[in-house]
């Protein structure tokens, strides 16, 4: 695999979607760099960085579905950015993932296919994620 070109991947390992992001970007031939973000949270800056270069709020950057976000009342509470982003960073289970940062762009990659938007290298071959739906064919084009 290439490690000459920088990709990084904020990765949770235990999300199929994060899981199929990671092999799709394998699959352009390239080892990223893989930040398990529940582990190792950006900072303040970096987290700021990547939702704005990906064109995303800080509220369309939160998990939802997580027991702090209903803990904290945030759906309920007009918190500011600033504050999301320091509960983001208390509890990173907060930040959605997979955030890929790439030379081309920054992508919250989900569905997991979006990473293919900033990928510097094409696809080596067919990609299918672990739930059966085929994204990549055998020449290596996006489906769809």
């Amino acid at each position: 695999m290439t490690t000459t070109t920088k990709v990084k991947i904020y990765h949770n390992p235990e999300c199929g979607t994060s899981r199929n992001t990671l092999a799709l970007i394998r699959n352009a031939n390239i080892e990223p760099e893989i930040i398990e973000y529940l582990i190792h949270p950006p900072s303040k800056a970096e987290l700021t960085q990547m939702i704005g270069d990906a064109g995303l709020s800080v509220a369309d950057a939160m998990r939802k579905n997580v027991a702090p976000y209903a803990e904290l009342q945030i759906e309920q509470t007009a918190y500011s950015d600033d504050q999301l982003l320091d509960f983001m960073l208390q509890y990173p289970i907060l930040i959605n993932r997979p955030f890929v940062v790439t030379d081309l762009g920054t992508r919250l990659s989900r569905p997991s296919e979006l990473v293919l938007e900033i990928l510097p290298a094409a696809q080596m071959g067919a990609f299918t994620k672990e739930d059966g739906e085929q994204v990549v064919d055998a020449n290596g084009q996006r489906l769809k």
